[in-house]
């Protein structure tokens, strides 16, 4: 479910117990989301524009269906209290700016299973965020190591980083397309892992980029 864009505000209690809503794409033009906004949805998915400065208490609460990674954007100041508590499926919150303020206890409450991964650079954080573990997510290509470039009939290069954070490694042969191909899903292992791309020599160019899952 989209939300239109031009909205600002999401109120309390707006999408509340809507077992029907399954995936929400909330826009960039809105800034706030209410109290229990959409507590205890049939969410699957869930995409949080990168204007949102404040998530309500309860707002995502008992969404226990929501089984992928939630992404909060770097706008985020406030999470309320029990914000996304009791959100059990989820595997890992990917923040894309400094720590967020907790308005209350149990912001992630029963979410015992996710980590929280932060960027290089960013401030505020410890070893938890509420109930979550925290990971420095840091992976880097390596090109002057010798594992960057053709190697027979492919192309690839050493990805470093923490142990184990989750990356997805994607191609595209034009960057003005906004089109990218996911080529692999895995784990940086012991801090280091090489990718390859078989079909890397079909093309005159490509471009690669890493993104979290």
């Amino acid at each position: 479910m989209p939300i239109p864009a031009g909205v600002i505000t999401i109120g309390n209690g707006a999408f509340g117990n809507d077992l029907s809503i399954s995936s929400v794409i909330i826009p960039n033009s809105v800034t706030s989301i209410g109290a229990y906004a959409f507590n205890a949805c049939s969410l699957t998915t869930l995409s949080i524009g990168n204007s949102v400065t404040n998530i309500g208490a309860w707002a995502f609460s008992g969404c226990i269906t929501l089984a992928t990674s939630v992404t909060i954007p770097s706008s985020v100041i406030t999470i309320g209290q029990s914000g996304f508590s009791n959100d059990w499926r989820v595997p890992a919150y990917f923040f894309q700016g400094n720590a967020p303020i907790l308005g209350g206890p149990d912001a992630f409450w029963n979410n015992h299973s996710a980590t929280a991964y932060y960027l290089p650079g960013t401030s505020g954080w410890t070893n938890t965020l509420d109930a979550l573990s925290t990971v420095l997510w840091n992976p880097q290509q390596q090109t002057r190591d010798g594992s960057f470039g053709f190697l027979g009939n492919r192309f690839g290069f050493n990805i470093s980083g923490t142990t184990n954070i989750p990356i997805v490694v994607e191609a595209t042969t034009n960057l003005n397309s906004g089109k990218w191909t996911q080529l692999q899903s895995c784990t940086v292992t012991n801090g280091s892992i090489y990718f390859s791309d078989t079909k890397g020599t079909n093309f005159p160019k490509q471009f690669y980029r890493i993104r979290s899952p």
